[in-house]
């Protein structure tokens, strides 16, 4: 990492493996930013969807991209000026963003926005791609997985929270569709780094996994002193 640019603490690994919630705590202990790039794709899949757009498209796709604005304030999600925390949070809206996070256009486009992101004193980003594409010299790599059964609990219990209802078997087959998206694109495809360091999140409460993100943080902070 070149000394003039603010750390970053590049979180990676497949849906429900609890990236979002362990990058906030993060984020929040270390006073860093945070990105969600997971969101980013979610708009741009939500957007795409709501006009009509062929999400396998990438010329259409990424010329919506090129002209949304996106801005985050603490956990809320606007975009062109609406709102859009709750819809892309849902399930249609995760599965459109796994097919056009596929598009080659779609990410460039989407890259110096995520970039943008990176401002003192530091940044903490959640993703698919953040160790390996968008942030190669993050001073700290992590990737979180989880049993397909655990992610599917969390799934579910997450939509049991806002009202919604999904039998676990739907939600089992459509992480391990996203998964197998997700790891088989050509571009930019879900992979652990060989420099990352893998956490196992399965049965492992969050304050836990914290804990040992921020311990890995504080060593990997002292081999650069």
């Amino acid at each position: 990492m070149a000394p003039d640019l603010p750390t970053v603490i590049a979180i990676d690994g497949p849906s429900a493996s609890g990236k979002g919630t362990i990058a906030v705590a993060v984020a929040r202990h270390l006073g860093f930013h945070y990105l969600d790039s997971g969101a980013l794709y979610r708009i741009v899949g939500l957007v795409g969807s709501e006009r009509g757009a062929n999400l396998d498209d990438d010329r259409e796709i990424s010329h919506i991209t090129l002209n949304l604005k996106v801005k985050f304030e603490g956990d809320r999600v606007f975009v062109d000026g609406r709102e859009v925390s709750d819809p892309i949070r849902g399930e249609a809206a995760g599965a459109a963003a796994s097919r056009v996070a596929a598009l080659p256009g779609v990410r460039s486009a989407l890259m110096a926005l995520q970039r943008s992101f990176r401002q003192p004193p530091g940044l903490v980003a959640d993703g698919r791609d953040m160790g390996s594409v968008v942030f190669p010299d993050a001073r700290l790599k992590i990737y979180l997985t989880a049993t397909a059964d655990e992610r599917a609990r969390r799934r579910h219990k997450q939509l049991i929270d806002k009202g919604s209802g999904a039998s676990m078997a739907t939600l089992l087959q459509d992480i391990r569709d996203r998964d197998f998206r997700d790891s088989t694109r050509a571009v930019a495809p879900l992979l652990k780094c060989i420099d990352a360091i893998e956490i196992d999140t399965t049965g492992t409460p969050v304050d836990v996994v914290v804990a040992q993100v921020l311990q890995l943080y504080q060593k990997a902070q002292q081999k650069t002193q």
